[in-house]
């Protein structure tokens, strides 16, 4: 067990798997922030992400697809997706110290301190289960308390990440919560969830 449990992580996937829950067979192929992508590529593109992330800390071999080309096609249920991933996720980072300068990720970035390794991992997680409530006309899905714990890693890491993952930041606003403020950040709409990043 870590010294401190990853509530971050546990709070991400958590969420995650609520968005998961909220989809119907009717939603699977309802558009989202993403653009270009609908709910169920978006899910598998989540699924992928914490399979490469478990992955980096050596749990797991890893997304059988490319997280960044889903085929948008699940033949087995959506439980069958997500709760493996989720369930990998949560091992590997149970053996993480907290402690730990230079946890492996999948990010160009490569090793960085724990703390902002798991908050990359936790956006992930967080900001595309935003993207699935979104989609499915669900607002005010990701608590603004979450939020404001993933804008130090997301300031951390996107900007070498924009070219092929984020949108360009949106202008901030006077009245922005941790909320609003870290989905402009991501290049995404608080207001109506249309921005396109992926």
């Amino acid at each position: 067990m870590p010294d401190q449990p990853w509530n971050i992580i546990t709070e991400s996937l958590d969420l995650l798997r609520a968005a998961a829950d909220a989809i119907s067979d009717a939603d699977r192929e309802a558009s989202t922030p993403c653009a270009g992508w609908t709910v169920t590529q978006v899910l598998q593109h989540a699924a992928g992400d914490q399979l490469a992330w478990a992955a980096a800390l050596g749990v797991g071999t890893g997304p059988a697809e490319n997280p960044f080309a889903p085929s948008g096609l699940i033949e087995a249920g959506i439980d069958d997706l997500i709760e493996p991933a989720l369930a990998t996720a949560r091992t590997a980072w149970a053996g993480v110290r907290s402690d730990d300068d230079a946890v492996p990720t999948p990010l160009p970035q490569g090793r960085l301190q724990a703390r902002v390794a798991a908050g990359a991992c936790a956006l992930d997680a967080a900001v595309h289960a935003w993207d699935i409530a979104t989609a499915l006309g669900r607002p005010g899905f990701l608590p603004s308390s979450l939020a404001g714990q993933l804008l130090p890693a997301a300031r951390a890491i996107v900007e070498p990440l924009r070219p092929f993952a984020y949108a360009a930041a949106l202008p901030p606003q006077p009245d922005d919560d941790a909320t609003a403020q870290l989905l402009r950040y991501l290049g995404r709409n608080p207001r109506c969830g249309t921005q396109p990043p992926s």
